[in-house]
């Protein structure tokens, strides 16, 4: 992937070079209007060929937020979202005293990054691990840890309304939005007892994940109805996230952290059943496409193939290529678009991995389209640099969002369609 990123920046580079210097020769462009080149010709008569395809092996290992929830949308499915990770001490070697300790309290805290769906409420379960993670080791969107059985809250506590929005205050202090779940008090009171017998669990951070391997934290919600639920967005390295022991001791009220930082291995595991949906259907036959195509986080990518590019002269240079992707959403729905896409494609077919075009496509909520620029790419098409594989457009934060968005095919019933607009001059 890394050499494949190389490559192309090196392509990019010689074509963008090479194509200023024509322009300057030949052109003279620099001072003059992109929208007004002389002897222009403008085109938006390519055939666009859309369908969508499955990835099966999404890394997710170390992402700048996990993601947890379920919901279950009528075009796509049901998705549900949970997370694995290590905990570690916040300093070692803690001293608890001789005094005896009375447990108060047992949270998890969670800070939000954001959500995607409604606020409807979901029951969550916490899980301690049974099976060591490493944090130099690849976690997929399917990868599952070992864990131990019972679940960590306690019943009567696992069902909530999550409010992403709204701040919290915990002992007279107000916090950013957090999800806190009141785990089980004697779970922590095994955690103090073993810091106070004398063992070396506590003298180091290895010693400690070897005793306490990490939580697995997931939703429990088989009942949700179609346009129902949310996946919800935790920032987990953001130090108000943390697992926290709130006990007393003589007469005295204190805390004990254990935290989830950047040196913890951590990665979140999604589900998404699309059996009987639209998008199944497109899997089976991409023709199916042409009315309707889709892109999903975590799994499902847009294609777009320009048709017949190689059929323009190779004395070109193109000034812009505009792609224009409409999609079917309306204001007020839950399950929205997002605000942007990225680019990318494959520098030859036998290619294993996609290759980042370096632009992204942003959303325009009046004209409910995405628009990326292509110019570079569509250069390097027509002079056979790279093959046609097709632009593959996703949500830009594939791995760290639930957005799904629904794209116009070219036979569409409704009035906007997918289109390139290119204008270019000979030389």
């Amino acid at each position: 992937m890394m050499m494949n990123r190389l490559l192309f920046s090196a392509f990019l580079l010689t074509l963008f070079v090479s194509v200023s210097c024509t322009k300057n020769k030949k052109l003279g462009k620099d001072v003059i209007d992109e929208n007004s080149y002389l002897n222009g010709i403008t085109t938006d008569t390519f055939q666009l060929e859309t369908y969508t395809i499955a990835e099966d092996s999404v890394v997710t290992s170390k992402p700048s937020n996990v993601v947890l929830g379920s919901y279950v949308d009528p075009k796509f499915g049901r998705v549900e979202a949970s997370f694995y990770s290590q905990v570690r001490l916040a300093s070692l070697n803690p001293n608890f005293g001789t005094e005896s300790i009375k447990i108060d309290s047992f949270v998890l805290a969670l800070k939000y990054a954001g959500y995607y769906g409604d606020l409807s409420e979901q029951t969550f379960g916490v899980y301690e691990l049974n099976e060591k993670m490493y944090i130099d080791s690849s976690y997929y969107s399917f990868s599952e840890v070992a864990t131990k059985s019972t679940n960590l809250i306690p019943a009567g506590k696992r069902t909530h309304v999550p409010k992403p929005t709204t701040n919290v205050v915990i002992n007279g202090d107000t916090l950013l939005p957090q999800l806190r779940l009141h785990l089980d008090t004697n779970f922590a009171r095994n955690i103090i007892t073993e810091a106070t017998n004398g063992s070396a669990t506590f003298l180091s951070i290895d010693a400690f994940q070897e005793f306490f391997k990490g939580i697995f934290v997931r939703v429990e919600n088989p009942n949700q109805s179609s346009g129902q639920g949310a996946i919800f967005y935790f920032d987990i390295n953001n130090s108000a996230s943390k697992l926290t022991v709130y006990f007393t001791q003589g007469g005295t009220q204190k805390t004990f952290d254990m935290v989830i930082n950047s040196n913890c291995a951590e990665f979140s595991h999604v589900d998404i059943d699309n059996a009987g949906t639209p998008i199944a259907a497109i899997l089976q036959d991409s023709t199916k496409g042409s009315k309707e195509f889709y892109a999903q986080a975590f799994k499902h990518r847009a294609i777009v193939r320009i048709k017949h590019i190689d059929q323009l002269p190779k004395n070109i240079v193109i000034h812009r290529a505009d792609l224009t992707l409409p999609v079917q959403f309306q204001n007020g729905n839950r399950f929205k678009p997002g605000t942007g896409v990225s680019a990318a494609t494959k520098l030859k077919f036998s290619d294993s991995k996609f290759t980042s075009l370096g632009v992204l496509g942003e959303f325009d909520d009046n004209k409910k389209h995405f628009s990326i620029n292509l110019r570079t790419y569509v250069q390097a098409l027509v002079k056979d640099q790279v093959v046609n594989y097709g632009v593959v457009v996703s949500p830009r934060y594939f791995i760290n969002s639930s957005e799904r968005i629904i794209f116009n095919g070219k036979e569409t019933t409704n009035k906007n369609k997918p289109k390139l607009v290119l204008t270019y001059t000979t030389y």
